[in-house]
């Protein structure tokens, strides 16, 4: 894929100095991503491509320019690509999020729409991609590939099949098949995903992987299958066996998970990084706005020992190259007019940020309006959720005293949301199991799509919080309602706090409400600008905190990845305890 000049004619003209051009960037200190150079240029840019750059003689064709930026030899390096995000899980409208992203340099982003297809399928994905146009940056869609997460072992709002990715391939801004994060039925030959995939294979669009620690013959066998990236490497030797595979390794610093340090520290030593790429996935308006966004990620890796050079070319050429865009990520002729001028290459925050050719951010503002648009789907209620009561929440045993052997989940660490399961005996009283110690939490799944009203019940260790409810529809990838309690009355004002608002997080404590953080748009997005919900988002992380969330860096979104079935080695549904790598769910009491 080429991103296309309107006139090529007239951009041939442009660059052989026939006609004026529309920007002239002087006095620069150009990083090329391509050689690894750094060296004095002045860029010439016509209808938003890189019309000529000139490095030998710089006091020429000065004049030939209508505008001129002069960089007073700061250095010029492309716009930021982030290689892989969702852009619902900044909790922002596609509007809100590209007032946000903009000023940190993020010119483009590969976004998978896979949180709202969940709740509104095909016409979420509509809606990601609509309210999304006319924006100084890019947000090219990638078709979710996996509604449900995983068929048969959890109910989401829609079901996409191969017709469902064919539709949608009509969009105009599609380049890709989002995550494929089913990575069993890829391994295994699966019909429903190997039509899917041949769909995509047959339109031309690149694949994207999810392959949380997938190795040897099963990584071979899912990278034939047509992925070919991975965002879910958490380890060092992870990264270095996919990269040794030939997949694009895109490095994440995300809200939940931070995995940049562990990877590089396990390929620093690999003479070529063309296929290391980097990514935010899930990040939420708070560390936008105060941490950054791409930025940030390539500073945290130039901190971690990457070179300079090298980590900006894995945030902007290599994410081009893997999502095969011929023509972006790189200041030469014939590309796209996206780039940013910083004064330091290792603190890389942005004085001047340049797309398609205009001057839209300086000095960590916004230069050019972005209109703001209503759409119905954004306050349309997605919470179709049946009349409950605390009995729904009570986790009932087949004997009235005495004690069972329970299956539960457990979390080995308050940074991961990998899982395992884990059998406890645990106490019964009047016909309900009881938790005998503050680490042990009740957990539900109440689903909250129109068709369903199944709840899955289940006991979770090493969540973190020790009193209260915590509820959340934002709860990957289903995003059905999911509560982590400590008795049913708590669990019950949780849920029928987030059922009345449309949505959002919620926290609980001897009754009373602590604080709700409300996202009316499919229950997870906040129709308020970044700076608006940075305050909000800050009032719920506190009251997390009171829970007992106070030994992780973001409690928010702890709760997300409870519900997400394609993450070894359990978790729940709404069809209760999933056996992740077994695709099957594990009976609540064990023989």
């Amino acid at each position: 894929m080429r991103i296309q000049p309107k006139d090529k004619r007239m951009l041939l003209k442009a660059a052989l100095g026939q006609i004026p051009c529309d920007l002239l960037i002087k006095n620069a200190n150009l990083v090329n991503v391509i050689t690894g150079e750094i060296y004095p240029a002045n860029v010439f840019i016509y209808d938003g491509i890189i019309a000529h750059v000139e490095y030998k003689d710089l006091q020429s064709d000065l004049d030939k320019a209508k505008e001129v930026i002069d960089a007073d030899n700061k250095y010029l390096i492309p716009g930021f690509i982030d290689a892989h995000e969702h852009i619902e899980s900044s909790m922002m409208t596609p509007r809100n999020f590209a007032k946000a992203v903009i000023p940190h340099g993020t010119t483009t982003v590969i976004t998978d729409p896979h949180e709202i297809a969940n709740v509104w399928g095909m016409e979420g994905v509509r809606y990601m991609h609509d309210s999304g146009n006319g924006l100084p940056m890019r947000q090219l869609i990638d078709i979710p590939s996996c509604v449900p997460a995983v068929p048969g072992l959890e109910n989401a709002g829609a079901d996409f099949l191969a017709d469902q990715i064919e539709e949608l391939c009509g969009l105009e801004r599609v380049i890709g098949l989002a995550e494929v994060m089913d990575f069993l039925a890829v391994i295994n030959g699966e019909d429903r995903m190997m039509d899917i995939l041949k769909t995509a294979e047959d339109r031309g669009l690149y694949i994207q992987g999810h392959a949380p620690f997938v190795s040897g013959r099963m990584l071979s066998a899912y990278i034939c299958g047509g992925p070919n990236t991975c965002h879910e490497t958490r380890m060092g030797d992870e990264g270095l066996e996919k990269l040794r595979s030939g997949m694009f390794v895109d490095a994440r610093d995300s809200s939940i998970a931070k995995n940049v340090a562990a990877i590089w520290e396990g390929v620093k030593d690999i003479k070529f990084f063309d296929h290391l790429c980097f990514c935010t996935d899930d990040r939420e308006a708070d560390d936008i706005l105060h941490a950054g966004h791409v930025n940030d990620v390539v500073r945290n890796a130039i901190s971690c020992g990457m070179d300079p050079v090298a980590a900006i070319k894995s945030a902007t050429y290599n994410s081009a190259r893997e999502v095969k865009i011929e023509n972006l990520g790189a200041v030469a002729p014939g590309f796209a007019a996206d780039m940013l001028l910083v004064d330091d290459i290792r603190n890389p925050e942005p004085s001047h940020v340049i797309f398609g050719g205009k001057l839209v951010a300086q000095d960590g503002k916004l230069l050019v309006d972005i209109e703001d648009q209503e759409f119905e789907i954004e306050r349309r209620n997605s919470m179709h959720v049946k009349s409950l009561s605390s009995e729904d929440f009570l986790l009932k045993a087949d004997i009235e005293e005495g004690s069972v052997r329970v299956n539960l989940m457990k979390y080995n660490d308050l940074l991961l949301s990998s899982t395992v399961v884990s059998t406890e005996e645990l106490p019964v009283k009047n016909g309900c199991v009881q938790l005998n110690d503050d680490d042990l939490k009740y957990v539900a799944v109440v689903n909250r799509h129109e068709g369903h009203d199944t709840i899955g019940l289940g006991v979770v260790r090493g969540f973190g919080t020790t009193t209260g409810a915590l509820a959340s529809t934002v709860s990957h990838d289903s995003h059905n309602l999911t509560i982590v309690y400590d008795n049913p009355e708590n669990a019950l004002i949780a849920a029928n706090e987030l059922i009345a608002c449309g949505g959002g997080m919620c926290a609980v404590k001897d009754g009373k409400v602590l604080h709700t953080l409300e996202l009316p748009c499919a229950g997870l997005i906040s129709l308020k600008p970044a700076e608006q919900l940075a305050v909000d988002s800050a009032q719920m992380k506190d009251a997390n905190r009171a829970l007992g969330l106070v030994n992780i860096e973001n409690p928010l979104l702890r709760i997300v990845t409870l519900a997400l079935p394609v993450i070894p080695e359990a978790k729940m549904s709404d069809l209760g305890l999933v056996d992740v790598l077994n695709k099957k769910i594990i009976p609540l009491f064990a023989k």
